[in-house]
């Protein structure tokens, strides 16, 4: 406050308020979020806050939502009905006036996922743990601890399609056929890689497998894990790399790497999985390492979350299904009857306004729980085909 001579009197004399001037407007998107910048003039202090204001077209309703910057996410908005929006800036002093009104939409719903591919399948003879298979997220948290995938924009009665990953094959003694890395599953453009399959020491050498999650090494002959991929899951552990005792490195897992084998016939833990905020359920953990028989051995266990565990004799145990679980790495076996695990298939999951209808098409295997808050969940199991929603 300052002070002013007025008819041979000191009177007070009061700032008016200054108040933001209006931001300029930008974008209304059918998401409901509307993009704006915000005013050169701030009045008479920083801008604490902008208000975002959504208008019915039809019924003249109002929507308001308060936000520290640009782009403001209008809550409340109900999907076919059509809005325009403003916004205003406040400082201390209060509001400023409202903007310009943006361009008028129909809201769209916006979907929220989850998919997880199939896992790999143990490797055999003390071999590594599968991989888990990829695990991406719209909602927290995600494989790798890595960035969220945007949530997809739907146009409805439009089919996106949905492919189920299966879990990679299991390892059959000394003969028999090797492991494999688990399949991708995939939700319209968005693909999480299979798990890769654990690192062999018989029939045929080789290591850990990259993919979604990276598969453990093989004991002693090729003991090099394999990679996980950036935003999907972690590597494998390696397997140990000399010496008459030996175990496989576990399988990488949607939430930590694989433990690696020891030369003390130990198999590495598979890595643990994630627990999804869709319906609470942990999926993505690798397989555990198999280990040499005899001398003490002790498998690895399997990640939390349907990871498979190695063994000693005879037989691996398979990752869960609808997990992308990794399978158990097998046991030092020359016999045929040892095997390693094989791969948990994937899953896809969805979340949605309980306002929609899903429709699983052909091919497809899901179910879909009862609204609950607003939202249903729906979980394809199964299957390659189209979904869509009215």
């Amino acid at each position: 406050m300052s002070m002013r001579y007025q008819a041979g009197f000191l009177t007070a004399s009061f700032f008016p308020l200054k108040t933001p001037n209006a931001p300029t407007i930008g974008t209304l998107t059918t998401a409901g979020v509307v993009s704006f910048t915000a005013p050169a003039n701030t009045g008479g202090g920083a801008i604490a806050s902008f208000t975002a204001v959504a208008t019915d077209s039809s019924s003249g309703a109002t929507f308001v939502t308060t936000g520290a910057s640009s782009p403001i996410t209008i809550s409340g908005l109900t999907v076919g009905s059509t809005y325009t929006a403003k916004v205003s800036a406040t400082n201390a002093f209060g509001a400023g006036p409202l903007s310009a009104a943006s361009n008028s939409v129909t809201i769209v719903p916006a979907i929220d996922f989850l998919v997880v591919a199939g896992g790999g399948g143990g490797g055999g003879a003390d071999g590594g743990g599968g991989g888990a298979g990829g695990y991406i997220s719209t909602v927290s948290p995600t494989g790798r601890n890595g960035t969220l995938a945007s949530a997809l924009t739907i146009t409805l009665a439009t089919n996106y399609t949905v492919t189920i990953g299966a879990g990679g094959t299991f390892n059959t003694g000394s003969g028999g056929q090797d492991p494999t890395n688990g399949s991708n599953s995939v939700f319209n453009t968005v693909t999480a890689l299979g798990g890769g399959r654990g690192g062999n020491y018989r029939p045929t050498e080789f290591g850990g497998g990259n993919g979604g999650c990276g598969g453990g090494g093989g004991g002693e002959t090729q003991p090099a894990q394999g990679s996980g991929t950036a935003n999907q899951g972690y590597d494998g552990g390696t397997g140990q790399a000399a010496g008459g005792n030996r175990g496989g490195g576990g399988g990488g897992g949607a939430g930590a790497v694989g433990v690696n084998g020891t030369s003390t016939s130990i198999g590495g833990a598979g890595g643990a999985g994630l627990t999804s905020t869709f319906d609470s359920i942990q999926r993505g953990g690798g397989g555990g390492g198999g280990a040499q028989q005899g001398s003490g051995g002790v498998a690895g266990a399997g990640g939390a979350g349907g990871g498979g565990a190695g063994s000693v004799s005879p037989s691996a145990t398979s990752g869960t299904a609808n997990t992308g679980g990794g399978g158990g790495g097998g046991p030092d076996s020359t016999t045929t009857s040892a095997t390693s695990g094989a791969g948990g298939s994937g899953v896809v999951v969805f979340k949605y306004s309980s306002s929609l209808t899903i429709t699983i098409g052909a091919g497809l295997t899901g179910s879909t729980t009862s609204p609950s808050g607003g939202f249903k969940v729906t979980t394809i199991t199964a299957g390659t085909g189209n979904v869509q929603w009215n």
